[in-house]
């Protein structure tokens, strides 16, 4: 399943305009307020899709039945971009556990890059919904290798990617490889250039919410 959220109205649409923006985007407070935004936003929706079961509440007048989730979710972000998503999903489900991965990639002096897959931390995975945080979504390659460094963590529930913006091709490829996969992207960019990135994208978003990095 993948939901593209630029094809219809809503606030999405304003973020992502502010986010693409370069006139705006440098503004590094406003980017990462922006990321958590989007990603409170995305999952509100994604609460919609999960398990709920009838429970009773009572308040300082009565009782009534309502409705709680009952499925336990696992935030995990692709480090360093993935961060601000994390923290705006963490905002709305607070109850959720969170892991980190260190996926980058490192560039060679011919143009070509490598993934490179430094660390991981999180708790286990079995038959609870995981939510991957990846701002950019450009190959695919950084999110095959998290969800094969992850295996031994136990079988998720449910996978889904938050995703600001992918490359159709991202798409194609990790719908080949996970089928099962729920992708939540706020849009869906055509070209993909040799060198990976995705125009008109929006930048480096790792660099825009935490400043340029050096490589060595």
């Amino acid at each position: 399943m993948v939901t593209n959220f630029s094809l219809s109205n809503s606030y999405i649409n304003q973020i992502l305009f502010e986010l693409r923006n370069v006139n705006i985007q440098n503004d590094r407070p406003r980017f990462r307020n922006n990321l958590e935004k989007f990603g409170m936003i995305v999952g509100y929706e994604i609460s919609k899709t999960m398990h709920y079961s009838a429970e009773e509440v009572q308040t300082s007048l009565g009782s009534m039945i309502t409705e709680t989730t009952d499925d336990q979710v696992v935030l995990l972000s692709i480090l360093r971009a993935g961060l601000p998503l994390q923290n705006g999903l963490l905002k709305l489900m607070d109850y959720a556990e969170a892991g980190f991965i260190s996926a980058y990639r490192k560039d060679r002096q011919d143009g070509t890059y490598d993934i490179r897959m430094d660390y991981v931390t999180c708790p286990t995975l079995e038959n609870k919904i995981v939510i991957f945080t990846d701002p950019m979504l450009a190959t695919g390659a950084s999110l095959d290798a998290s969800m094969r460094m992850i295996k031994d963590y136990g079988t998720p529930k449910e996978v889904h990617l938050v995703t600001i913006i992918a490359s159709e091709y991202a798409i194609e490829q990790v719908r080949r490889i996970y089928p099962n996969m729920k992708i939540w992207a706020g849009a869906i960019d055509e070209e993909l250039t040799a060198k990976s990135y995705i125009v008109p994208g929006l930048g480096d978003a790792g660099d825009l919410a935490f400043g340029e990095k050096l490589q060595y």
